[in-house]
């Protein structure tokens, strides 16, 4: 019998270091249904077991009075943890699971000194249980301020993109969906436009989104503004069309969603009730962060890009990408054998340090690290919008309570000493079940493209995937596949004489040659984005392009108002057509002589010269 009859008890040697600091941590996740004693202290009371028995190995008591040593005795103890029996499940029932954990125990057990050294380097000084409560908090103020720059910028866009004088009016483009889809449209395109499609409700669904995104960031009523702020993003991405299709996009509604099982679904939200964070919907956010990483690379070796396989992509990628900054063009003037070196380091960081984000807790902060660092650079030498910072919010999910409490406001940690770590069953229940559902949907999303040819896909899979498409809870990603080793880029002109033509400038993207280019991100200026893509195609491929066109020829006040100038602010002009420029960074030598930031060569007419009838 165990010395109080009714609990079980570990024994452990109290003189090794190692196995006070793995007490430490297995305690707490126990709580009080194990007891923790040292040898020297009730060792007496086991004569069966000699002193030197105890210095080798920890030894379970059950509440019936057997013994259990080794391996076993510590998968005894943790099945009394939450979600713990697996472990003593597989070493009773896989075959080969006892002998090799009975083995990797000897080893350890031999060699204590250099385990607990690996032990601190690994974990740091403490085992202590980790708690994600100022973790959470963090990163909600952190989604809410990305839904917040999001909701703005598409706010002082939206009329120009889809409104009723817009590029692609959200009405036309429901009506078709309507005839297309008849019963299913609701389904298959999700969103509140098709009570409403005006310029005010497309403006009000920006502005309430970004109150609700207020309301996040100052931890009020956050359950509630998750769901709203995804249900408004996701009706805004329904019917903006190409101008929110990017991989940023459905990475903030995925997000989003995963957002909404981590919060406490309670009225006494950020108070002495609020209970942890699901350690179930961490890892899923874990795994989220390594396919957006992981698939960036696994991409670049999948297309056998040529500029990908010799180390050369960086000899481009500053100058052609969409919206580089002026730190993007002294990058560009680096050494060929520094951009090379670089290519060797992205490849190291997605393909293999990401894969530090699953380790222990030092690791794990390591990985953090280095995938912010990796973020920093993007974000300087180019503009992703808020693609950065939102990536970034979701490594900040790898550090736990411990390294936020040294920095973060003392307003938010007045809780954090009396939070309850108990919550009703079924609320436990609900958090697993949705989580093992969410992370077995999203294994399988996953894995089955990259393992079977498609065309082969599981009948299984394809429903799953057809029906929570129009969703986007689960979502491919990976940047850069191909590397642009060119800038073509398309400029407007308009004439009243077909003699005389004078250029419609953007704001953002490159023109005048003497523009100097500019930090722009968290915001997106849409149009421009899309016109990187335009240039690199047709205008067949780009009816969106021909739309905008014939916009300006009307003299859309919303559409005008998305350009940097209008060349004829007395009237559009009869006639207008678009060119194909070739872009190129100046390098150090031209730039001190002219002012140049860039150096362009005409192409080819990129449409011919539209007039309306």
């Amino acid at each position: 019998m165990s010395p109080n009859g009714k609990k079980p008890i570990l024994i452990y040697d109290g003189d090794c270091g190692f196995c006070r600091l793995w007490v430490a941590r297995w305690s707490p996740l126990t709580e009080a249904k194990v007891d923790y004693h040292t040898s020297q202290d009730v060792g007496n009371n086991y004569p069966q077991i000699s002193p030197e028995d105890f210095q080798t190995s920890v030894y379970f008591v059950d509440s019936e009075g057997s013994f259990y040593s080794g391996a076993q005795a510590v998968f005894k103890a943790l099945a009394y943890a939450t979600n713990g029996k697996w472990l003593l499940r597989a070493y009773d029932g896989i075959p080969g699971f006892a002998s090799a954990s009975e083995w990797g125990y000897r080893q350890v057990a031999q060699n204590r000194k250099t385990f607990s050294l690996l032990t601190r380097w690994v974990w740091g000084g403490s085992l202590e249980t980790p708690t994600w409560f100022l973790t959470r908090r963090v990163f909600l103020f952190l989604l809410g301020l990305v839904y917040l720059l999001a909701f703005l910028s598409l706010w002082t866009q939206i009329k120009g993109l889809v409104g009723q004088e817009g590029i692609l009016p959200v009405e036309t483009y429901l009506k078709e969906a309507q005839e297309h889809w008849g019963a299913d449209r609701v389904w298959e395109h999700p969103t509140l436009f098709w009570f409403h499609a005006g310029d005010g409700f497309l403006q009000a669904i920006c502005l309430l989104g970004a109150g609700s995104a207020l309301l996040v960031m100052f931890n009020r009523a956050v359950a509630l503004s998750l769901w709203l702020m995804w249900g408004f993003y996701l009706s805004l991405f329904h019917v903006s069309q190409p101008f929110l299709g990017f991989q940023w996009d459905t990475l903030l509604l995925e997000t989003g969603f995963l957002a909404l099982f981590l919060v406490p679904y309670s009225r006494k939200e950020a108070t002495s009730q609020e209970p942890p964070p699901s350690a179930l919907i961490l890892f899923l956010f874990r795994f989220l962060l390594f396919r957006i990483v992981f698939t960036s690379g696994l991409v670049k070796i999948i297309s056998q890009d040529p500029t990908w396989n010799d180390f050369t992509a960086l000899y481009y990628h500053y100058e052609t990408q969409p919206l580089p900054t002026w730190i993007g063009w002294y990058a560009h003037q680096l050494p060929h054998g520094f951009q090379e070196f670089s290519v060797a380091c992205v490849f190291i960081i997605q393909l293999g340090a990401v894969f530090l984000i699953f380790g222990p807790r030092r690791i794990r902060y390591l990985g953090c690290a280095v995938l912010i660092f990796h973020e920093c650079l993007i974000l300087l030498t180019g503009n992703y919008c808020f693609f950065n910072l939102l990536t970034i919010s979701l490594c900040l999910l790898l550090l736990d309570d411990a390294v936020f409490a040294r920095w973060i406001p003392d307003k938010w940690k007045t809780s954090r000493t009396k939070i309850a770590r108990r919550t009703s069953v079924w609320k436990n229940r609900f958090s697993a079940g949705m989580g093992a559902g969410v992370l077995g949907i999203s294994i399988m999303l996953y894995a089955v493209p990259l393992l079977i040819t498609s065309g082969n896909y599981p009948s299984l899979y394809l429903t799953i995937a057809n029906t929570i498409r129009p969703l986007h809870l689960f979502n491919s990603y990976g940047l850069f596949a191909v590397m642009t080793t060119s800038r073509p880029e398309i400029i407007i002109l308009g004439s009243e004489d077909r003699k005389n033509w004078f250029p419609y400038e953007f704001k953002w993207k490159p023109g005048p040659i003497t523009k100097k280019p500019e930090f722009v991100a968290p915001h997106q200026p849409r149009l421009d984005w899309q016109m990187w893509f335009a240039a690199l195609s047709t205008y067949e491929r780009n009816p969106w392009l021909i739309r905008f066109m014939i916009r300006v020829l009307q003299g859309s006040p919303p559409v005008i108002a998305l350009l940097e100038n209008n060349p004829f602010p007395d009237g559009p002009p009869k006639y207008l057509q678009a060119l194909v420029y070739d872009y190129r960074f100046s390098d150090s030598e031209t730039r001190s002589r002219n002012g140049s930031w860039w150096t362009r060569k005409l192409l080819r007419p990129y449409t011919p010269i539209l007039q309306l009838p």
